[in-house]
């Protein structure tokens, strides 16, 4: 069983510190904010110092973070991080269940589609990444209105018409705002219709990092309610492993 490593939380606290108070700070300032001995935060800091994360003033001995733990970040951040977790959540889902799985991100009003697994059957969900998806008609979109807090989701859902994309697209922003609060509550959006005649799907979200993301199985309306208790039951497997407990 994993185990939280305390050096780690507290190498980025002092980080978080600097990024917070942005100035340059002496050990026992760096100490008292982060709520160590200042023992301990002297070694801590000497070593972020010899490993070229932080820089020291000549004269007054203070800390300042240098562009090197930056420079990692934009090198590992060159490849969408989210790319590569929907990758392989959706690969899984997908081999489970045989349904086309999906993954998205908010994108304004819309979604967008961060990568896709074709599910196996003849008849199939078909879209590419990319694509963007309406954030009101989708099971993607209402599963990411269900995590706004409600003051932020009810001005999106005010601030422009709902287009009706299918016959049980709901366009009433009140009757929309209802529903994602149920949605909110279960854990979990369906749509069938909404998108399109024929067109179902199903969704969860989570943070991924601190982003907003949601893990979604799309196909026929007929082969989606067949199923759902099958493929809700895969989602909510999946739960802990794609969002954490």
């Amino acid at each position: 069983m994993p185990t939280t490593v305390p050096a780690t939380l507290r190498t980025l606290a002092v980080f978080e510190t600097f990024a917070r108070e942005q100035r340059e700070l002496s050990n026992s300032e760096v100490a008292r904010l982060i709520g160590l001995p200042e023992s301990s935060t002297s070694d801590l800091l000497h070593t972020l110092h010899e490993a070229g994360f932080l820089l020291r003033t000549l004269r007054s001995r203070r800390f300042y973070p240098t562009r090197r733990l930056l420079d990692l970040a934009q090198q590992a951040a060159a490849r969408d991080p989210i790319v590569t977790f929907a990758a392989e959540a959706i690969a899984m889902l997908s081999e489970r269940t045989g349904e086309t799985a999906l993954c998205g991100r908010p994108d304004g009003h819309r979604v967008q589609v961060v990568a896709i697994q074709e599910g196996s059957h003849v008849l199939r969900y078909m879209l590419r990444p990319g694509d963007r998806l309406a954030l009101h008609a989708s099971a993607l979109g209402k599963a990411l209105l269900a995590l706004m807090p409600a003051e932020e989701r009810r001005r999106l859902l005010q601030s422009r018409p709902l287009r009706a994309l299918g016959p049980q697209t709901i366009t009433d922003p009140e009757a929309l705002e209802r529903a994602v609060a149920e949605i909110a509550a279960r854990g979990w959006s369906w749509v069938s219709g909404e998108a399109g005649e024929g067109v179902a799907g199903i969704a969860i979200a989570g943070l991924v990092g601190g982003e907003p993301v949601a893990i979604s199985l799309g196909g026929p309306v007929s082969r989606l309610e067949a199923n759902r208790e099958r493929y809700l039951a895969a989602l909510e497997e999946a739960r802990p492993l794609l969002f954490g407990p």
